[in-house]
């Protein structure tokens, strides 16, 4: 076998990122990938005849979109020669994407492919598995895939019907996870994201995304999620969700990651292959990791695949100047904390904001991730980062990032 090839992502762009009901439902995720897509073509002048493949995440797809990669290229203009596919590895989808596309230009498969991430949670469908054997007694029974998704998860064997939220109050109760250490990291979370936006530091990340309106189109530039108006007493005042069954229950909609809309995109390719279309790499791919645990506490699967990933790196936690890890629920943020023994004050931990700030659009978050931390380590004069994300039924994925 041929010794695998170095690989480089270059220019990871991001649509802002959209409340649930907010600024970008009007939208579809093929909406949102198409102009971000179309952004990546622009700002880096890429050859689109030279892209072998368009990989798509996405966590909720439709039949609008079937093999939603293909669909979002055509439709961004590549040509009918450029491949592309659908993956789905929930919360980890968009980071899936980076990933597959590193490895089918690592082997020489491909020699450019553009990962590609989106999701309209504010689309997410409703559906039914029953019309096609006729009407049942009672009607038909319409599934909210977003809720559906989240209860399904581990499969039969390892059911978890209180969706995340049951898995992250159980963190709670096997860490001994105060609610207000819990609250304390989401104002963190959000005043970190919004000094980010004050200070300009998602701007070059950022594409701005039209959207028709029956006055006229309307141009949205800034992430719609994070608050600059939250407090502690106001995040102490929201009901836990869980309270109705479980009187010691803490989480709450404010110290959870958010229902989002965004989509996200990078070229993967060769430091030859960028050099000859004029690209600029923004970080290369040392090492990555994948790692699965009991469905029922998937919010700690980040601490093996982080350490599996920096293992085969050759790094440690000491080496990371940026330390990405996805908010999807503060406990579960602090209990990942709790076995690195790392503090949660540390400032490499999310620097600009994570899931609870910045939201989670399933299969757009790895990607935007990857875009932050693009910036974020020449912004703070640092080397290398890591990536990593807890994903719904009990898996997690990290990558080691240097800067190019």
């Amino acid at each position: 076998m041929t010794e695998l090839r170095e690989v480089v992502l270059c220019s990871p762009l991001r649509t802002p990122v959209g409340r649930l009901g907010g600024a970008l439902a009007p939208l579809t995720a093929r909406d949102l990938a198409t102009t971000v897509l179309r952004a990546l073509v622009e700002r880096t002048h890429l050859d689109v005849s030279a892209v072998d493949s368009v990989i798509g995440a996405q966590g909720y797809p439709t039949m609008e979109s079937p093999a939603f990669g293909r669909v979002a290229a055509l439709d961004a203009g590549f040509p009918v020669t450029t491949t592309g596919y659908q993956l789905d590895r929930r919360c980890g989808s968009g980071l899936q994407a980076v990933l597959n596309a590193a490895m089918e230009v690592q082997t020489g498969v491909a020699d450019v492919v553009v990962a590609l991430g989106a999701e309209s949670m504010s689309n997410a469908p409703l559906y039914t598995e029953q019309g096609r054997r006729g009407l049942p007694p009672g009607g038909l029974l319409l599934h909210d895939a977003l809720a559906r998704g989240r209860a399904t998860v581990g499969g039969a064997a390892y059911p978890t019907p209180e969706g995340n939220v049951g898995t992250a109050d159980a963190l709670r109760a096997e860490y001994g996870i105060s609610r207000g250490d819990q609250d304390a990291l989401a104002l963190r979370s959000h005043q970190r994201a919004v000094a980010a936006q004050r200070a300009g530091a998602f701007d070059a990340e950022i594409v701005p995304v039209t959207v028709p309106g029956r006055r006229g189109p309307v141009v949205v530039e800034r992430d719609e999620h994070p608050r600059a108006d939250t407090t502690l007493d106001a995040l102490a005042a929201l009901r836990p969700v869980l309270v109705a069954s479980d009187p010691d229950a803490t989480v709450t909609a404010g110290n959870s990651s958010g229902q989002n809309d965004a989509a996200a995109a990078c070229i993967v390719t060769t430091p030859e292959h960028a050099r000859r279309l004029g690209l600029t790499p923004a970080l290369r791919l040392r090492s990555w990791a994948v790692a699965g645990v009991d469905p029922r506490r998937f919010g700690i699967a980040p601490v093996p695949a982080t350490l599996l990933a920096l293992d085969r790196a050759g790094a440690t936690l000491a080496d990371l100047d940026v330390v990405e890890l996805n908010e999807a629920f503060a406990v579960q943020v602090l209990a990942c904390l709790a076995d690195w023994r790392v503090d949660p004050d540390d400032p490499r931990v999310n620097p600009r904001g994570s899931g609870i700030s910045l939201g989670h659009p399933i299969g757009a978050t790895g990607l935007r991730m990857l875009a932050t931390l693009a910036h974020e380590l020449p912004g703070l004069d640092g080397t290398l980062g890591v990536e990593t994300m807890c994903i719904g039924g009990g898996q997690a994925l990290a990558a080691v990032l240097e800067r190019a």
